[in-house]
């Protein structure tokens, strides 16, 4: 697997405790501070200001306060690979808050076992946290498991995830049922998707279009039969998603401006 900063230069992670790293901690780019004189420098603090200590700095690092650090963590924790170390990096995309280091996390899942992992992503889709659920479904995307599929088929389990009411549970649930679906179900999953046309801002319409059109051009029709709905905003989004499967380069908002325009003047004309 081609390393995620390959092509950044961010140094390996010097975790080590030993007395010299404690010296201009990394944790906020400057010495501990916090005041009882006690000798602390090999536990890390977690963004609540708690202490953490689990033995491992690799561990202890992922809640770490700088971005930086916990993205080092992840990579050296992804680099290593040891199955130990599941939990700790599920526990960590729940709370995760920088992108980046989700995204290191995701990796780090990434390249261990997916009979370990998989089932633990899976169990993660009940969970009352929305981070914890996307972070979830767009790892079971990256690892590609087709076991993966039944827990988010729509036909099984209807709407809840692609329809689910934060908007980035709904986009990684698209992406992943996309990356994931059998080919006998395509059709199947293209008609639950269309039923989310019209939905929010222009990122998630472009999202919903993009995953429509990567289910493959067999399936426009699907999205024909919501060119005569009665709501403007899913005609024009599916005359978007239209113009995309005719040419999947053509940008959308351009796309989507055009089919508003024909939809308004359609509307003025039925008046």
């Amino acid at each position: 697997m081609t390393h995620p900063l390959k092509h950044h230069h961010i140094s390996e992670p010097a975790l080590s405790t030993e007395t010299d790293s404690r010296r201009n901690d990394s944790i906020g780019g400057r010495s501990d501070t916090t005041g009882s004189g006690n000798d602390s420098g090999d536990r890390l603090i977690e963004p609540s200001g708690r202490w953490n200590d689990t033995g491992d700095p690799m561990i202890d690092a992922l809640s770490a306060s700088t971005p930086q650090r916990r993205l080092q963590a992840a990579m050296a924790i992804g680099t290593r690979a040891e199955p130990r170390d599941l939990d700790a990096l599920i526990a960590r995309c729940r709370i995760e808050p920088d992108f980046f280091v989700r995204d290191m996390l995701t990796w780090a899942l990434t390249r261990l076992p997916a009979g370990d992992t998989v089932p633990r992503l899976v169990a993660e889709l009940d969970s009352p946290l929305s981070q914890a659920i996307s972070q979830s479904l767009h790892t079971l995307s990256k690892i590609g498991d087709v076991r993966a599929w039944p827990p988010m088929d729509p036909a099984r389990i209807g709407t809840a995830l692609i329809a689910h009411t934060d908007t980035e549970v709904a986009r990684s649930a698209w992406r992943a049922a996309v990356a994931l679906v059998p080919g006998e179900d395509r059709e199947e999953l293209a008609s639950a998707l269309v039923t989310q046309l019209g939905r929010g801002d222009l990122e998630m319409q472009k999202s919903l279009s993009r995953a429509l059109v990567a289910l493959g051009e067999d399936l426009v029709s699907v999205v024909d039969e919501r060119l005569h709905a009665e709501d403007d905003t899913v005609r024009a989004h599916a005359m978007a998603t239209r113009d995309m499967f005719d040419d999947p380069d053509a940008g959308f908002a351009h796309a989507l401006d055009a089919a508003k325009r024909v939809v308004a003047l359609g509307s003025e004309a039925t008046v």
